[in-house]
């Protein structure tokens, strides 16, 4: 679908009754890091603080990183991650996972951190009753880049997938690579062979001067299950301290056992291949996929964007000549995902959106980024990243508080894209007023119009041969059928 030209931006809607009130993070493409308020008052910019994402902490910490590689050698590298107060001092940082020596460049040690990262005491990393991160101690688990060979992938060079567990002096306790365990997640042999020849082989594409790699999996989310109903009943699976991951461009969401490493549990790449997949139909390029952590409604449930667009490997197609990006939908959902019975418990798709599918379904879609977030009253915080539309929604799918970023990017994405928004609670930041709460109605797209760009006047009706037609005064007559 197109889009216009000019837009209203900020708040667009909201209703101070059946939102769940608070503070909203997120990053404004090339800026830095946002923190708003309901009505949209930017309470603070944390100026060239990159988020991938940023999360806020009690006491009003900051995560993010100060910088990134060189897009000509690294892919998506953020240089560190870490922990800034209110006042932008580093209080806690990252960054000796590898020494980098890039031609050129300074050589320097690096996080290549990218898309995730959780601080113990919060499982999801969000906000959850009882369930706060630490802010002065504790380990953190860190998603981040290394390059590798793995014959039973591809014989080309991989930008790989490795989780490591830091201290709180920074150094490294635990680590887990991906290609290690590719042959845990039962790829079909067409999606092994489509994956051999190309293993989504980057260079020259979104970002012109990425290197020549293969960014196989491109885990975006990463986070442990944290306590929950499955283990307490007895299912070993679901232990609080295993890690559930989500491959974007494998269209798998995965957990694994933190002390074996192994893969416990799996959805995709294939979902054709039970009758419980089959019922949750394709999750495509999904992002985000967490357990709901406990306290919150839908505690231990699996939530996820299923983000649509393109991804995936598999046999040869029209839309995908070569077996790359193999499962293609150009509309996006968000699904709550029982983990045991595999059923869906919720959902929000064009269809609650009030969209018509196939016809318009588009009209919710993100193909890259974005989020969802469960809050304490039931409610659903989504990030539809690419539009950088951020929205909440009851259970009910009743849009309570609407949010359109103003920025746009300038490096690699010239788009007003959100990665990831958070929802907080005030006392989360108390450096900050607590804002005025005012209610916005939804405009009337009807009768909104630009200042002097007004219609001539009233529009004259016309009946002609049992049709209504409305004259525009313009010398156009448009006729509906009564």
């Amino acid at each position: 679908m197109g889009h216009p030209t000019i837009y209203p931006t900020g708040v667009t809607l909201y209703n101070p009754d059946k939102a769940w009130n608070g503070f909203t993070i997120l990053q404004a493409p090339d800026n830095g890091a946002l923190l708003l308020g309901m009505n949209g008052h930017e309470i603070r910019m944390w100026k060239d603080v990159h988020g991938f994402p940023n999360k806020m902490f009690p006491g009003g910490m900051l995560m993010g990183s100060t910088g990134t590689r060189h897009p000509k050698f690294g892919l998506q590298d953020q240089l560190d991650l870490v922990q800034i107060d209110w006042d932008g001092n580093i209080v806690w940082k990252f960054d000796r996972a590898e020494f980098i020596e890039d031609p050129g460049q300074e050589p320097r040690w690096m996080a290549r951190q990218h898309h995730d990262f959780q601080r113990e005491g919060s499982s999801a990393g969000y906000y959850a009753p009882g369930s706060e991160p630490k802010i002065d101690s504790g380990n953190t688990l860190v998603l981040c880049h290394r390059n590798t060979v793995q014959p039973y992938i591809s014989d080309k060079t991989l930008v790989d997938d490795v989780i490591y567990e830091v201290n709180w002096e920074g150094d490294i306790l635990w680590e887990w690579a991906c290609s290690d365990h590719a042959e845990e997640m039962g790829f079909s042999e067409e999606a092994r062979n489509a994956m051999c020849r190309d293993p989504n082989y980057r260079g020259g594409t979104l970002m012109e001067d990425a290197p020549g790699v293969g960014d196989w999996m491109h885990v975006n989310s990463m986070s442990t299950l944290g306590p929950n109903k499955w283990f307490d009943a007895g299912d070993g699976r679901f232990h609080p301290d295993n890690i559930i991951i989500d491959g974007r461009e494998t269209n798998v969401i995965l957990i694994l056992d933190k002390k074996t490493g192994k893969v416990v549990w799996q959805l995709g790449p294939d979902y054709n291949r039970t009758p419980e997949a089959k019922g949750i139909g394709w999750i495509i390029g999904q992002h985000h996929a967490h357990m709901i952590p406990r306290g919150l409604p839908g505690e231990g449930n699996i939530l996820v964007f299923d983000n649509g667009g393109w991804a995936g490997y598999g046999a040869p197609n029209p839309g995908a000549a070569h077996g790359v990006k193999a499962a293609q939908r150009d509309y996006s959902r968000v699904l709550e995902i029982d983990p045991v019975s595999l059923k869906i418990v919720w959902q929000y798709t064009p269809h609650e959106a009030g969209f018509l599918i196939p016809l318009d379904a588009s009209r919710f879609y993100s193909p890259f980024i974005s989020s969802a977030q469960r809050l304490p009253n039931g409610n659903t915080l989504i990030c539809e990243g690419s539009d950088g539309r951020v929205f909440e929604v009851t259970s009910e799918h009743e849009i309570v508080w609407e949010y359109l970023c103003p920025y746009k990017g300038h490096i690699g994405m010239p788009m007003n894209w959100v990665y990831r928004a958070y929802r907080l609670p005030y006392a989360w930041v108390p450096q900050a007023e607590v804002p005025a709460e005012k209610a916005i109605e939804p405009l009337s797209v009807k009768d909104y119009r630009v200042p002097d760009a007004a219609p001539f006047g009233p529009l004259s009706t016309v009946s002609v041969k049992g049709t209504v037609g409305y004259y525009s005064g313009a010398g156009h007559c448009v006729a509906a059928t009564e």
